[in-house]
């Protein structure tokens, strides 16, 4: 009886499930919900020509570029931004040595709470901080960008395109759809969620002078301080992939064999004839 019992809910609760599903399924087909003007001028993120070197099983970092992705934050993206989950200690991961990672987390300013005077001061930043948090005094809190490319959908190819998409709405898209604007103080950018935003456009050419490197175009910074947010968000990404390679040919080789071994201890059975 209680077995009975149980059937009975189990197949009670399946039906509520099923027939929410089949309701929600039925209105999706039958009823579409009509999109915001908007969507049609978003185009789907890409990455640059070529690609990025981290991309792909056998990826590496470009330590150069990753120096200049961080010149480029620290020049333009910090007047806003914050990369709090980054310790200065981890710059030598970028190819800086240890007097160079002092000099710079010391130019940096690191709020400290004084318990006796119950007031909070500040000191030299040290290797062992991290990044503090940017004061902005504007309308909205721009995001902290550490892990920028881990919270955005294909986050890499995001902010690269959302980077370099600023621009005008196509004339013949406009005409096409009429209720669709810019408001008054907005940026039109088709890589954003609603293709509208505050941000202006932060990269200009000149904007960064590199000392060893290629022209600053704006091109290339985007790709640079994109490729600096990635290893700010997946610091041991190369390490994984450099990991994975040899597990994946261990567990190849050992399939191998496996299946070696079967078909030699069971060579002399005969199968049995029923």
């Amino acid at each position: 009886m209680i077995r009975i019992g149980a059937i009975l809910i189990g197949l009670f609760f399946a039906g509520i499930a099923l027939w929410s599903f089949g309701k929600g399924a039925y209105n999706h087909v039958t009823e579409p919900g009509e999109k915001p003007a908007y969507y049609a001028f978003k185009e789907k993120p890409h990455g640059p020509d070529g690609g990025f070197s981290f991309e792909g099983p056998l990826g590496t970092w470009d330590y150069a570029q990753l120096q200049r992705g961080y010149q480029v934050y620290k020049e333009v993206c910090a007047a806003c931004h914050s990369i709090q989950y980054v310790a200065f200690r981890n710059l030598e991961e970028l190819g800086y040595n240890e007097a160079e990672v002092k000099q710079e987390a010391s130019t940096y300013n690191i709020p400290v709470y004084d318990a006796a005077l119950a007031e909070v001061e500040t000191r030299s930043g040290l290797t062992t901080d991290n990044f503090p948090a940017v004061p902005y005094f504007g309308a909205g809190e721009p995001p902290d960008l550490s892990l920028m490319t881990k919270a955005r959908n294909n986050g890499v190819d995001y902010v690269y395109s959302l980077l370099t998409g600023y621009g005008e709405p196509d004339p013949d898209m406009l005409a096409a759809n009429p209720d669709f604007e810019v408001p008054a103080g907005l940026y039109f950018n088709p890589y954003f969620a609603n293709v509208n935003l505050s941000m202006a456009p932060p990269l200009t050419e000149g904007i960064v002078t590199y000392e060893n490197g290629p022209e600053a175009t704006v091109d290339q910074m985007a790709q640079d301080v994109t490729a600096f947010l990635t290893w700010t968000a997946e610091p041991r990404l190369i390490d994984r992939k450099q990991t994975g390679l040899p597990v994946l040919i261990f567990l190849l080789i050992a399939t191998i064999l496996a299946y070696l071994s079967k078909k030699q201890i069971w060579a002399s059975v005969k199968p049995r004839k029923d």
